[in-house]
């Protein structure tokens, strides 16, 4: 047996904390509720060593997944929620999960409600996945939501796995054509230039940007060149994230040539019409629905015309109207929201569109 300390309110309201002895931190707490204390935290002595790697660590979307699936059928089956994340925290591989989940655990035994438990760790369960939960808390049916969310994870990593697999080729050829060039300009270049500098005369133009290149990718000035290459595209990378870097980058995300913009804009479509229609069905408002598709879209184009939309929505117009009006949805999108909307199915018709 191990020895937690812990942290308890009695039923008077007054902090208790003590030590016991027990075999895992389900049975000490099941003891201490049993003595009439509120548990707030159990922690196992000698088990708080710091992973320096912590803040680096993240939760795949496969565990999520599998996660979810998991924590609806435990809630299908009638066992208790604080039971289930302790089952779902103890055999899940992923430690920074684990460690999400014993929190939630800990949070919903001090009486406070899933989704708000859940809100507080926005790396791991996104607005959408929490605001699915509060509407399955409120409704009654959190195991059906969960299932929904499950399935709107696994479509959306199906998503990423289709854009991953469009895209690795252009960027393989990019990345060897550059590496081919480097090459070509540092090590074969040289060798030429010794022998058209013996022969003399006048090189042509193309040669002699060649040969310049050359000369200053092997002087200290190369090394320059690169770092601050790898420098600039990090930095970019970086500002792109910002919301000013969205604003001017994500409209040109759109235009560029290849096909490369027309499969970012369908991937964002189809991300909108995914999650506003799993939203919609799990009966979250349409307005708050809209905000949270907005942020969840990808692009600050598509986010910019859906929050627009959404003013005009609140005013009593129909979901397909605002949208007619903006340029980045396609007339196919618009016609067939505006069918959803006409025979009540909008729920479907968005998955279709999706």
């Amino acid at each position: 047996m191990a020895v937690f300390t812990y942290k308890a309110r009695s039923r008077q309201g007054e902090m208790v904390e003590d030590k016991m002895e027990g075999n895992d931190t389900m049975s000490v707490a099941m003891t201490l509720r049993q003595q009439g204390l509120l548990v707030i935290d159990i922690k196992e002595q000698g088990v708080g060593n710091k992973d320096i790697f912590a803040p680096f660590k993240k939760v795949k979307l496969s565990d999520l997944v599998i996660f979810t699936r998991q924590f609806a059928t435990m809630i299908n089956a009638g066992l208790p929620i604080v039971r289930c994340l302790y089952v779902l925290s103890e055999q899940t591989d992923n430690k920074k999960l684990k460690e999400v989940l014993e929190d939630v655990r800990k949070d919903v035994e001090a009486g406070l409600a899933r989704s708000e438990t859940l809100e507080k760790h926005p790396k791991v369960f996104s607005k959408l996945y929490t605001e699915m939960v509060r509407a399955g808390e409120i409704g009654g049916i959190l195991d059906e939501v969960l299932l929904r969310v499950a399935s709107q994870l696994e479509k959306d990593q199906e998503l990423r796995r289709k854009v991953k697999s469009a895209m690795t080729y252009p960027l393989v050829v990019m990345v060897l054509a550059i590496l081919a060039a480097s090459f070509m300009l540092i090590f074969i270049v040289p060798i030429f230039a010794t022998m058209f500098e013996d022969l003399g005369g006048t090189l042509p133009l193309p040669t002699r940007v060649a040969m310049f290149l050359s000369d200053i990718l092997t002087s200290i000035w190369g090394v320059f060149i690169y770092a601050g290459a790898g420098l600039g595209i990090y930095l970019f990378l970086r500002w792109k994230k910002t919301e000013n870097g969205r604003q001017v980058v994500d409209p040109y995300m759109l235009k560029i040539p290849a096909k490369i913009g027309d499969i970012i804009l369908k991937v964002s479509l189809a991300r909108f019409a995914r999650t506003l229609g799993t939203l919609s069905a799990a009966g979250v408002p349409i307005l708050q629905a809209l905000e949270i598709t907005a942020t969840s879209a990808g692009n600050f184009v598509i986010e910019r015309a859906l929050l627009k939309s959404r003013e005009a929505i609140r005013e009593g117009l129909p979901i397909y109207h605002p949208l007619e009006e903006e340029p980045v949805f396609p007339p196919m999108v618009t016609r067939m929201i505006a069918v959803g909307e006409e025979t009540g199915d909008i729920d479907g018709m968005l998955t279709k569109i999706a």
